[in-house]
């Protein structure tokens, strides 16, 4: 099932003044169409699948995919007019054959018999293109295409190949479709940000003096899928960067008394990534770390409080950088403060908490709020919480403490 909201999509792709979508990174395409665009993309190269959203919400989805992929998009996404083309794998339906002489006799009859390309063959992808832009009366017209993922060689050869569309960059008004959140989609961010967090209180529960910075990510993984399991759901990836000490990069270090120790971590379901991060000690932090700390929790309240639907990205920065000045940081120099989480490519997904973004923050965004500050020979220390954004306001997704635990002195 797509996550496109077709009715939102005409009113953006009319307000662009454009005819069509032409979707090619894979991402961008299961957004889309609801179903995985297939391993023929794995060379980060344009073609193998694409997505073709009309402005019209009347019209029909398509894609063009390869024969390996077809039957899974067939399968789940039964509305989309769908073509396909040939990629270097070979397959055949051996039903009934019961010796080798047969197979040739199965590869002609399915029609799967004969040459096949290195990868995927870039014009005959094209060639399909222009066939359903024709069909569906988008021949002329102005078609956006997610050019901050498409390579230069393949956007000429896709202008030379259908010369007859104005192909302009979509990249914004897909930015903007995905910015805005559907309830199954909010539901995955959900399933992320719990998983993450159980393995957050999975590896403080790890955390002692000589512990690891390999242990404490064991942990928290280990952590993180057993909730997804006790949750019902799996974890399509996971990441973590978790900091112990001093030296910021030093990947064999161990926790001693006082350290702070820093995890910034998330979890994919259905490529769906959460992000938050929380910091600890194991002892008594250094009172700097706790005076900067104290900066960051009232630089993190400032900047909640701006997150409401009608006001800007960039005022949640402005916000949270006057904090910090208020409070000393006269060179503390943040780029962003957070960002919007979902699909994408990337951890951080556009729109950005920054400086002079105009953006509007909008009901049903799902973004991460963060305030960090990395010193080295001295640590680092990061709150980091996942909302989703209300009508009134915001709505936490995660529930640990925020502030800067010794734990030492209890339990987690």
């Amino acid at each position: 099932m797509s996550d496109l909201d077709r009715k939102r999509a005409e009113r953006l792709m009319r307000e662009a003044g454009l005819d069509a979508l032409v979707l090619f990174q894979p991402e961008a395409f299961q957004y889309a169409i609801g179903a995985p665009a297939g391993v023929a993309t794995m060379w980060g190269r344009a073609g193998a699948a694409i997505a073709l959203v009309p402005s019209d919400a009347q019209l029909s989805l398509a894609a063009i995919v390869s024969d390996h992929a077809a039957p899974v998009v067939l399968q789940r996404a039964p509305d989309v007019d769908v073509r396909t083309h040939r990629i270097w794998i070979d397959g055949v339906d051996l039903s009934g054959v019961n010796t080798v002489f047969g197979i040739d006799g199965a590869y002609r009859g399915s029609g799967v018999g004969g040459p096949r390309p290195e990868t995927f063959d870039r014009a005959a992808c094209f060639h399909l293109l222009a066939d359903l832009l024709q069909e569906k009366g988008l021949r002329p017209a102005r078609i956006g295409v997610d050019l901050e993922f498409m390579p230069a060689a393949d956007f000429e050869a896709l202008k030379t190949s259908i010369p007859s569309i104005r192909w302009v960059d979509g990249s914004l008004v897909l930015r903007r479709l995905r910015a805005i959140k559907t309830p199954r989609e909010i539901e995955r961010l959900r399933h992320a940000a719990m998983a993450a967090e159980a393995g957050l209180m999975r590896m403080m529960e790890a955390v002692s003096l000589g512990t690891s910075v390999a242990s404490l990510s064991a942990a928290w993984k280990t952590g993180a899928q057993e909730a997804a399991a006790t949750g019902g759901f799996s974890l399509s990836g996971h990441w973590d960067y978790i900091s112990v000490g001093p030296d910021l990069s030093n990947g064999a270090a161990k926790v001693t008394p006082g350290a702070l120790i820093k995890a910034d971590v998330g979890t994919l379901v259905e490529g769906y990534s959460s992000d938050g991060a929380r910091t600890v000690t194991y002892g008594p932090a250094s009172p700097l770390a706790d005076d900067i700390f104290k900066a960051l929790e009232t630089a993190f309240h400032a900047g909640l409080d701006e997150i409401t639907p009608g006001k800007t990205f960039g005022a949640v920065h402005d916000a949270m950088l006057r904090s910090m000045r208020r409070d000393g940081f006269g060179e503390y120099y943040r780029g962003h403060f957070g960002h919007s989480v979902g699909g994408g490519v990337g951890i951080e997904e556009w729109p950005f908490f920054s400086s002079g973004n105009s953006e509007i923050i909008e009901a049903d965004m799902v973004v991460a709020l963060e305030a960090p500050f990395y010193g080295q020979n001295f640590g680092a220390l990061m709150i980091e919480d996942q909302f989703l954004v209300t009508p009134n306001g915001t709505q936490c997704m995660n529930s640990l403490p925020r502030g800067l635990r010794d734990l030492s002195t209890g339990s987690v």
